[in-house]
């Protein structure tokens, strides 16, 4: 059994506390200024918008609705519904907690709040790691488990990101994790519900908790009782209650990552996991394949912490269960360090780690391992910087290296220039369909969708056609080349721009450096139409070439 050593209280005089702090103002600094040149070189993307259209829906008392995530919802995607404004997202994820910040966003409504939100909730996550190391360990490797976390590639990655609702999970798991130590049990069970409340699947990584206090011995009562709720939420949930809004849980988001072990086209959590159960040699061969990105997802995950979460049963027993669910699961997205879910199983790696160093403190004495351990961090945050997480880094590092595609610093904000008129110009309630990443700029608006998808269910019960048409050709036109899904958006945008224009139906409003933007049932700008004709003609010709060379 693990015995706390008795630390001193955290002091701005403590030199190794100073190396935290200056730590958590430079992670959030640089992540900061990262993340809004995201935002306002329009690279951030769809989810961001889904994400800035909820909250600003919830701070019209029209709680967790919107047509982006309608546009994406089973109904549509499969069944070939139309989207509507008044979808509420409960269905496909089920986030409560999002409303802790409402008030904020109310104060402060814009996309670029949420950007702010999700840095400063994961830079104070890293004072709170330093807090709860500092209950086992002296103030050097306490610093250093700190800096683990602010260069760790899952951490980085996810923070540089769209806002996501996984943003919040290391603060509160760390808060958990510390009022556990503290005997503060009032507070271990508000953050505790305050977890379940993240997303639906928010109790796997309780549940690893529970599993570290039962197996450790140190509180299993207490464990069991965590154990219990975290199953029994995310059970209750997905079989209970979020089929009340929608059936996206089981006919769209389970059959996507867990389809394999499912027959039929939709399946409940309790039905995969009997899948599981029943085809074990199936689950045994998804766990361990692909072999090299699982070893090497694995890897990245150990490496700012200089390895020791391997070592470390604590590590196992919490961080175990978020990985368990993301080596079961099948996409490529489960298995990308940079993406939101990898943020799941940092809290885990972080407390195995002070485990790990709270019996074998002598250890970090040895300068060849302190060596080591810096030299693992700054390998984290190269591998980081080097992977363009998000596109985050795309004024410096390339999008594609062979066909060389690279926007300089310089490109992306003349562009963006041209863009800011365009916006101008739609009406703050007038509906609008719009290209990836133009979304999140309009999505202060009830009726939005992502074009081509251009009709949606209105509250008054008729499907309408949006208003205006905002489009970034440029960048599709941009990256085409080496990205196929852009090539193939493209493929479809032009001639239905073309169609759309030549029966009368929507007007050229503008054109600026690529950017078209349209209005329903207006005329067009002579000087618009014809730049936008001699464009079509310039990348119907390019394009022809382009898809013989691709050939």
């Amino acid at each position: 059994m693990l015995h706390k050593r008795a630390m001193g209280v955290t002091s701005l005089k403590n030199p190794w506390f100073r190396v935290a702090i200056a730590a958590a103002m430079v992670f959030f600094l640089v992540s900061l200024t990262i993340t809004l040149h995201r935002y306002y070189t329009f690279y951030a993307s769809y989810d961001q918008g889904i994400f800035n259209q909820v909250f600003w829906n919830n701070s019209q008392g029209r709680f967790f609705q919107s047509s982006l995530s309608s546009a994406l919802s089973t109904n549509v995607v499969h069944q070939g519904e139309f989207p509507t404004v008044f979808y509420q997202r409960l269905g496909q994820h089920f986030t409560p907690a999002l409303l802790f910040w409402l008030p904020i966003y109310s104060l402060f409504p814009s996309p670029v709040t949420l950007t702010v939100l999700q840095v400063t909730l994961v830079t104070a996550a890293g004072l709170v790691l330093y807090v709860l190391a500092r209950q086992y360990l002296e103030s050097p490797i306490a610093a250093f488990i700190t800096l683990s976390f602010y260069c760790a590639n899952a951490v980085l990655g996810p923070t540089w990101a769209n806002f996501h609702d996984i943003c919040q999970i290391p603060l509160f798991t760390f808060t958990l994790l510390l009022a556990m130590e503290k005997r503060w049990w009032g507070l271990f069970w508000a953050v505790a519900i305050a977890i379940l409340l993240v997303r639906e699947d928010a109790g796997i990584g309780l549940f690893g908790v529970g599993a570290y206090m039962v197996l450790s011995r140190r509180f299993p009562g207490r464990g069991a009782v965590v154990c219990l709720l975290g199953f029994g939420y995310i059970v209750g949930l997905t079989n209970l209650v979020m089929p009340l809004f929608s059936e996206d849980i089981s006919e769209r988001f389970m059959m996507e990552r867990f389809g394999q072990y499912a027959e039929g086209e939709s399946a409940t959590t309790l039905e995969i996991l009997w899948g599981m159960l029943s085809q074990p040699f199936r689950l045994i061969e998804q766990i361990f394949t692909p072999f090299g990105r699982t070893i090497g997802y694995v890897l990245g995950q150990w490496l700012p912490f200089a390895f020791v979460p391997a070592a470390s049963g604590g590590a196992w027993a919490i961080a175990g269960f978020p990985l368990f669910k993301l080596f079961v699961a099948q996409g490529q997205s489960v298995l990308a360090i940079n993406i939101r879910y990898a943020m799941t199983v940092v809290p885990g790696l972080c407390y195995g780690a002070i485990l790990w160093w709270s019996v074998r403190p002598q250890v970090f004495k040895t300068p060849n391992i302190r060596r080591f351990w810096i030299f693992c961090l700054t390998l984290s945050v190269m591998v980081t910087i080097g992977g363009n997480p998000n596109r985050s880094l795309s004024f410096l590092i390339p999008d594609s290296i062979d066909p060389w595609v690279h926007v300089p610093l310089t490109r992306q904000w003349r562009h963006a220039g041209a863009i800011y008129p365009l916006l101008a110009q739609v009406p703050d309630e007038a509906s609008v369909a719009a290209t990836t990443y133009i979304i999140p700029h309009l999505s202060s608006r009830r009726e939005i969708l992502r074009f081509p998808q251009m009709e949606l269910l209105t509250d008054a019960g008729r499907v309408e056609r949006m208003e205006y048409i905002l489009l970034d050709l440029w960048r599709l036109q941009t990256y085409q080349v080496a990205f196929r899904h852009d090539r193939a958006r493209l493929a479809v945008m032009v001639p239905k721009l073309q169609r759309l224009t030549e029966s009368g139906e929507y007007g050229i409003l503008d054109w600026r450096d690529g950017v078209i933007l349209l209005g329903k049932g207006q005329a067009s700008e002579p000087a618009a139409e014809a730049a936008w004709e001699d464009w079509r003609s310039q990348y119907e010709s390019e394009n022809m070439a382009l898809y013989q060379a691709l050939d």
